[in-house]
C-alpha cells in the first residue's frame, strides 16, 4: 500500500477532534501539546496497517487511547509532583469564563478515572455507539451501558465537588 504525506493528512483530518479530546483527557493542560504529538506519531506509525476491516475512526480510536494509555504509564513514572502543583495553581488562576472553568473541571475528573473508565467516557463524547465501544473493549453493549451510566453519575459528582471546593 503505496500512501504518502498527503494522503496522511487527508486521513487524519477527521480524527484531530478526537486526538485532542484524548490529549485533554489523559493529560494535564501543560503536557497536552506533547501528546497530542506523540497521538498523532502513533497513528502516522500505524497507518500503514490500517486494511479497513474496521472504520478508520475505530482504527484511530484504538491507536490513539493504546498511545495515551502507554503514555500516562511513562509520564507517571517520570512527574514530579511541584511541576503537577504548579500546573494547578496556573490553571486556578486562568481565565474567569465558566464555561471553559466548567469543562476543564469536567476533564480534570475524567483525568482521575481508570484507563479503561477513561476510554468508554471519550468513545461516548465521541459519539461512538454502544455497540462499538463493547466490540472495542470486549464488552457487553448492556454493560457498556451501566458503566457509563455509573461513570456520568460520578462525574456529575466530582464535577460538583470541584465547583464547591473553589
Amino acid at each position: 500500500m503505496g500512501w504518502e504525506q498527503d494522503d496522511f493528512a487527508a486521513w487524519l483530518g477527521p480524527h484531530l477532534p478526537m486526538l485532542r479530546r484524548t490529549a485533554r483527557a489523559f493529560a494535564e493542560p501543560a503536557d497536552q501539546n506533547d501528546l497530542l504529538q506523540e497521538l498523532t506519531l502513533a497513528l502516522w506509525r500505524a497507518r500503514p496497517r490500517f486494511r479497513a476491516e474496521s472504520a478508520a475512526s475505530t482504527f484511530a480510536h484504538r491507536v490513539a487511547h493504546n498511545a495515551a494509555l502507554t503514555w500516562r504509564r511513562g509520564e507517571t513514572r517520570r512527574r514530579l509532583r511541584g511541576v503537577a502543583i504548579e500546573g494547578e495553581l496556573l490553571l486556578r488562576g486562568a481565565g474567569t469564563d465558566p464555561e471553559e472553568a466548567l469543562l476543564e473541571r469536567l476533564y480534570q475528573a475524567i483525568r482521575t478515572l481508570a484507563p479503561v473508565e477513561r476510554s468508554l467516557v471519550l468513545l461516548s463524547l465521541d459519539g461512538v455507539g454502544y455497540a462499538e465501544i463493547a466490540r472495542l473493549h470486549g464488552l457487553t453493549e448492556s454493560n457498556v451501558g451501566a458503566r457509563l451510566s455509573r461513570l456520568r453519575q460520578r462525574l456529575s459528582i466530582l464535577v460538583k465537588e470541584d465547583a464547591d471546593g473553589l
